[in-house]
């Protein structure tokens, strides 16, 4: 008979080993999910589709603009191909017409312009010492000074800031010719694409109509329609109003016997325009420059007639040359400079306005207004209390106050048994 003693200090061994606890970091480990392979692919992919446009987006940057700019050229001669184009004629040899006529225009007046800037800029380097002679006068005149013209010339001569300027122009003449060329063919881009645009005007409607259902349609055709005439209308109400400012300042300067007139006609005429609000102020900074060359006086008269023609043009000329065509607020012009050159350069200081205004246009086709009431706060007034003014219920609360005290004061003091 087998003995059932175990030896001292030795336990039953189980056969199979304890389970594990769930959670524990013995057995088998966990498989990765199905899922996570494909979520880390498709997540590269993304990335690498977001680097790939973000790169493609910032190559073709000058594109985009160009055609941005050729989109509003188009818009803006929409109204004259249109109406040679309802009279039988092609559109494409409307437009073609229309665009020479623009280019011999253009080019006709930077000749012009160019030509006279010429001359009067080789008239100017030969006048200058006198100017400067003028201008060391006065100073020595007004500050007491003892200044000489040939010292001023050695010292400006021989200062080492001009030889770096001059150095840094004869390196730099490669990158002028670059971007000369670089601009002409920036011009020739933005002709061509809107010549197409006005030429294919309807057929470009059409194919974007065509993949819209028909409630958008009819909302894309009124904003294009908004957007052709308010840009039309801002090219031709400026170009009018460059008109009449610089003839008003041409014969400003022709009567002060400024030199230059002409071209300083043409300078406030085009900068006081398409820069709202403070254009004027700017462009007359120059007229004023070589007015003070002539007479000090001079430049005072510049300054006033500049400030005065501001308020004229502000409250009379534009409001009834663009109330029909641009009527937006002075500040949301300035505004919409600002941000326009901030997003896009002069590009967007040119657009801003129309873009702006065909916006207004479109959204006040479609918000609902209703009738304001009749409340003397809308007018900016405010309304009148019924009764005696505030100053009669002042005087009654002073001679009130004198009454009340005496009275008091003539009261006798309550004792304990009327408490």
């Amino acid at each position: 008979m087998a003995s059932t003693d175990e030896p001292a200090g030795q336990e039953d061994s189980p056969t199979a080993p304890p389970p594990t606890p769930p959670g524990s970091g013995g057995g088998v480990p966990a498989r990765m999910p199905r899922w996570l392979p494909r979520a880390m692919v498709l997540a590269l992919a993304l990335y690498a589709c977001f680097q790939l446009g973000s790169w493609a987006f910032h190559q073709l940057v000058g594109l985009l603009l160009n055609i941005l700019i050729a989109f509003f050229l188009a818009l803006a001669i929409e109204p004259a191909v249109g109406r040679m184009a309802a009279r039988g004629m092609r559109r494409g040899l409307a437009t073609f017409i229309v665009f020479i006529g623009v280019l011999a225009f253009g080019v006709g007046f930077v000749v012009l312009l160019g030509s006279m800037l010429a001359g009067q800029i080789v008239e100017m380097v030969e006048d200058f010492p006198k100017y400067l002679d003028q201008v060391i006068n006065w100073i020595n005149q007004t500050f007491h000074t003892e200044l000489s013209r040939v010292e001023v010339q050695d010292s400006v001569l021989n200062s080492d800031w001009l030889r770096r300027y001059v150095q840094n122009s004869a390196t730099g003449v490669l990158d002028v010719s670059a971007t000369v060329l670089g601009g002409l063919f920036k011009l020739l881009t933005i002709f061509l694409f809107s010549f197409y645009f006005a030429a294919d005007g309807p057929r470009l409607r059409r194919a974007l109509c065509s993949v819209l259902p028909p409630a958008r349609q009819a909302e894309v055709l009124r904003a294009w329609e908004i957007a052709v005439d308010k840009t039309g209308g801002y090219i031709y109400s400026r170009g009018l109003m460059a008109l009449i400012s610089g003839v008003s300042h041409y014969v400003l300067l022709l009567i002060l016997d400024v030199p230059y007139a002409p071209a300083l006609a043409v300078w406030v005429g085009l900068i006081s325009q398409f820069i709202p609000t403070i254009g004027t102020y700017l462009a007359g900074a120059l007229p004023m420059l070589i007015a003070f060359t002539v007479n000090p006086w001079y430049a005072l008269w510049v300054l006033g007639f500049v400030v005065v023609y501001q308020q004229f043009e502000n409250y009379v000329l534009q409001p009834k040359l663009t109330s029909k065509t641009v009527d937006i607020h002075p500040a949301v012009a300035f505004g919409s400079v600002v941000a326009g050159t901030a997003l896009m350069g002069a590009v967007g200081a040119l657009i801003a306005i129309p873009a702006i205004a065909t916006l207004q246009a479109f959204l006040g086709a479609y918000v609902k207004r209703y009738a304001v009431t009749d409340d003397p706060r809308v007018h900016g007034r405010h309304p009148r209390r019924r009764g005696t003014s505030a100053l009669v219920r002042l005087r009654q609360t002073l001679r009130r106050e004198p009454r009340q005290a005496a009275r008091t004061d003539r009261t006798p003091p309550r004792s304990d048994d009327d408490a």
